[in-house]
């Protein structure tokens, strides 16, 4: 029998999206403690099958390291879990006695979550604990990529928070997985927001849906050295980052943008550090690996180490190169470097000064359009607001590693999986996405004055207080009119001579 999955996804993505929604009903009344229970029970769960999993994900996506995810893996389950375990999410949130006013979390409803082939398990263990902490359903639409290993990461989160108590229907997944399944879900009218986290392709979808969209975009924006900077300690940091599970992590730096005064100096530090400068052939070579000539992403090199990726594009490098540099002048629709590799691969722009450099950061910005993190290495305050100030960006990381700093094991940003994207984003939020995205704030306000005890009126508001005074004689006049014509039809009432 030929089965047509487009149908027999649309049809899964109905039935799931019904049951999330007859069952965050129930789940939205649960309080805070026990939500806070289900939380810990599902990190656990996956934690004891952390590194089968980071195994699992690194076979079937063929890319990054199995013992990076593995770092991610525990990251989500351990760290995270202690972040959210102090948090409220629901019922009173929030209380100023003084102002008297009261601050309630209510969850948005049913969310419908995409997640990316980039970092499959952290991001979908992430993303479900955040849901349920703050009492939300939440259905996955994997990719297809990784449907194998997300799917078992669910099964496992499914198991365990059914048995603590979570209503039925409230996490599931598409075990069908098309297009067209996953538009009918974010569509559906049971689903009240959109996750997109790292699936840039489906944005445009989510966005045609109407409905708020979170969206993880495109990370891997520049990193300034500037003159002040510990040279040594921010290219250490920044082959770090890159080289974090092949550098599929998505707020890893993607360029580097140096001042002349200091360029020969970084290039030194970078090639003691293990990196290999291309030559102008060279780096054409590898851009044609990862985009045709028509600009298509082609699939089967993100996060393959950086001898690999040489191999494969013609020339060879030790085992020990760490990332491979091109170096550019420019920043254009024709050259492919201010894109996104997901890999080993710099570029590096040399600028005369912090001004210029500036502005070399805002183009790779802009051109990447949904680039998230920023980041600048200085010790030179006055630099570094300039560049807070100015920068079209979510967030903007400082002397750290972007790959850590962004998802906030070097920061105290919030520690998250998912890192909403800056102003020339095209999601509702910036943040470190945190349960608190996922909940509104029905606001409590207690009266605490009267309209006839306010008798200090500013003098700017003699029209208003006169307008209060004639509303009030209007409505004395109006008063008046009413009851004589009501008098009067009585009166024609009880007179035989007008029968």
């Amino acid at each position: 029998m030929i089965v047509d999955n487009d149908l027999l996804s649309i049809q899964q993505a109905r039935i799931l999206a019904e049951n999330a929604f007859e069952a965050q009903k129930r789940l939205a009344t649960f309080p805070q403690e026990k939500l806070d229970e289900i939380v810990g029970h599902v990190a656990r769960a996956v934690d004891a099958h952390a590194e089968d999993l980071a195994r699992m994900s690194h076979e079937e996506t063929d890319g990054g390291r199995w013992q990076d995810k593995l770092f991610k893996n525990r990251f989500v389950c351990r760290q995270v879990c202690a972040e959210l375990s102090s948090m409220r999410c629901v019922g009173v949130i929030g209380e100023d006695p003084q102002k008297r006013i009261t601050d309630i979390g209510v969850p948005v409803g049913v969310i419908a979550a995409l997640c990316p082939v980039t970092g499959p398990v952290s991001t979908t263990v992430y993303n479900t604990l955040i849901a349920i902490k703050s009492g939300n359903g939440i259905i996955f639409s994997p990719h297809p990529g990784a449907a194998r290993s997300i799917g078992r990461v669910l099964d496992i989160m499914i198991e365990t928070a059914t048995a603590h108590g979570l209503p039925e229907g409230c996490l599931s997944y598409l075990e069908t997985v098309t297009k067209s399944g996953t538009c009918e879900l974010m569509n559906h009218r049971a689903v009240s927001l959109v996750m997109v986290t790292g699936v840039p392709g489906m944005i445009e979808s989510a966005q045609r849906t109407g409905k708020p969209v979170i969206y993880g975009g495109t990370g891997n924006g520049p990193a300034f050295i500037e003159r002040t900077a510990r040279i040594g300690q921010a290219v250490s940091d920044i082959i770090a980052s890159k080289t974090f599970d092949n550098g599929i992590a998505p707020s890893a730096e993607q360029s580097i943008v140096v001042d002349s005064c200091i360029a020969e100096d970084v290039r030194r530090s970078l090639k003691s550090e293990g990196a290999y400068f291309m030559t102008e052939t060279e780096s054409d070579a590898l851009a044609g690996l990862f985009f045709s000539p028509t600009g298509e992403r082609r699939k089967g090199v993100a996060g393959l180490p950086a001898h690999v990726l040489a191999r494969r594009a013609g020339f060879c490098v030790s085992e020990s190169v760490t990332v491979l540099v091109a170096e550019r002048r420019y920043v254009s629709e024709t050259d492919p470097y201010y894109r996104e590799f997901l890999a080993p691969v710099l570029a590096l722009y040399v600028e005369d000064d912090w001004m210029h450099a500036c502005e070399k950061c805002i183009e790779l910005l802009l051109h990447e359009r949904n680039a998230h993190s920023l980041v600048i290495h200085s010790t030179d305050e006055d630099v570094i607001r300039q560049f807070a100030l100015k920068k079209p960006v979510g967030r903007l990381l400082v002397n750290t590693p972007a790959a850590f700093g962004g998802m906030g094991v070097t920061t105290n940003l919030f520690p998250s999986m998912t890192l909403g994207s800056g102003s020339a984003g095209r999601g509702i939020t910036s943040d470190n996405v945190s349960p608190l995205n996922l909940v509104y704030t029905r606001k409590v306000g207690y009266g605490v004055r009267r309209m006839e005890d306010i008798t200090d009126v500013p003098d700017n508001s003699t029209a208003v207080r006169s307008g209060f005074e004639k509303a009030k004689i209007d409505n004395s006049a109006m008063v008046q009119v009413i009851q004589q014509i009501l008098q009067k039809a009585i009166e024609a009432i009880d007179d035989p001579a007008d029968r």
